[in-house]
């Protein structure tokens, strides 16, 4: 059977480039018309914005920072955007950011901004959402992006961690709230995919696709584009059943317990570890 998004419309924020990107192609694709969401216009969101055109043509892009209060968001963004655009029945909660320093180096400002931009501002938007489709009895359908970090801890992401495990939660939670409205939420949770992110780490470190390799069973990391027609599919009426659960894209990194770490990292971590401690000491 084909995915058919014909005749919707949807949001989707952190959308021009990586796994928002591919999002954004693979429900434009499916016939539907996407509102990509991005920071800044730049030759990404141009170049996301021309492919979204070419197969849905009256897509179009919102630039605005997450990072503003929940009640700036609400004013500046979500009204105007529902004004404009009162058929977006599709919400997909996808922009985030992921810096974080050691945990016993780790601000309060850095973990706030982590949990801003990383769940509360997409709980704040799929309410919005959910009261404006439940006022005019519309069917909704909400897509967040997760990751394997929301369930394997990874080395100095804390904040991060903790913020993409909040989001599984949530995800159940609002499936609770949500289904007897006909408003469907449900997640996908990349693992490591070539982003702008990762291939920054990627050319710069010669040992780091190896690395990466050996986490994953199927010693593949694949381009962002793996996720575009799960997210799809999640979103479409193919998937009618399915509510409140995160899909793991990860080449079956959940399903192993504990890959083989090289002794060297072994070693660098310890160290590291070692030093992080006397740091703060």
């Amino acid at each position: 059977m084909k995915i058919d998004l014909q005749g919707k419309k949807a949001f989707i924020t952190g959308s021009t480039q990586g796994v928002g990107a591919a999002i954004a192609v693979a429900l434009a694709q499916a016939g539907a018309t996407i509102i990509l969401h991005g920071l800044r216009e730049d030759a990404e969101s141009e170049a996301t914005l021309k492919r979204c055109r070419e197969l849905s043509p009256e897509s179009t892009i919102i630039c605005f920072d997450l990072s503003a209060s929940i009640s700036e968001i609400q004013s500046q963004l979500f009204k105007p955007l529902i004004e404009s655009h009162p058929d977006t029945s599709i919400f997909v909660s996808n922009a985030g950011i992921y810096i974080d320093p050691p945990f016993l180096k780790g601000d309060e400002a850095n973990f706030d901004r982590t949990m801003h931009i990383n769940v509360k501002v997409g709980y704040f938007l799929t309410q919005w959402f959910a009261n404006n489709w439940i006022e005019n009895q519309q069917n909704g359908r909400v897509l967040f992006t997760g990751s394997i970090n929301g369930l394997l801890a990874e080395v100095d992401h804390t904040a991060y961690d903790t913020s993409k495990g909040a989001l599984s939660a949530m995800v159940r939670s609002l499936c609770v709230a949500l289904a007897p409205y006909d408003i469907r939420v449900n997640a996908i949770a990349p693992g490591l995919v070539r982003t702008p992110l990762t291939n920054q780490v990627l050319s710069n470190d010669s040992t780091a696709l190896d690395w990466m390799r050996l986490h994953t069973p199927n010693g593949q990391v694949p381009e962002a584009s793996v996720c575009g027609p799960i997210a799809a599919f999640l979103v479409s009426d193919l998937a009618s059943h399915m509510h409140g659960q995160t899909v793991y894209i990860d080449g079956g990194m959940n399903a192993w317990q504990q890959p083989d770490v090289p002794p060297e990292y072994r070693r660098w971590h310890q160290a590291n570890a070692k030093e992080s401690h006397h740091g703060t000491s």
